[in-house]
């Protein structure tokens, strides 16, 4: 499956990103599909090829959360954003915290 992603660029504390087309599992230093623009996150600057990004949405090729985010803000696609951050588990405290009075009989 094709996939919309981002690739790391630049040096140490200068992230730069190249936004890429290549195959789901592929490594990111790989060989690419397209490459539709650039995202400069420390000065949020960005350029990329609309009409690309469109060209491989409508041949089925997916994004990634923080690709569908960037896009949906910088006015390329329409539609809602999605969550990126990751969610916390709390459902193991309360099973040890119903454990522990048993424990005291």
């Amino acid at each position: 499956m094709l996939m919309l992603k981002l690739q790391r660029r630049g040096k140490k504390h200068q992230a730069a990103y190249r936004l890429i087309v290549g195959e789901k599992r592929t490594k990111l230093a790989g060989k690419q599909t397209d490459d539709l623009g650039w995202y400069n996150p420390h000065n949020s600057t960005q350029e990329f090829n609309k009409e690309r990004i469109l060209y491989w949405i409508s041949k089925g090729a997916q994004m990634t959360p923080r690709v569908n985010n960037i896009l949906i803000s910088g006015g390329f696609i329409k539609g809602e954003k999605i969550a990126v951050h990751k969610y916390v588990k709390k459902a193991a405290e309360p099973a040890k915290a119903a454990a522990a009075p048993a424990e005291t009989k």
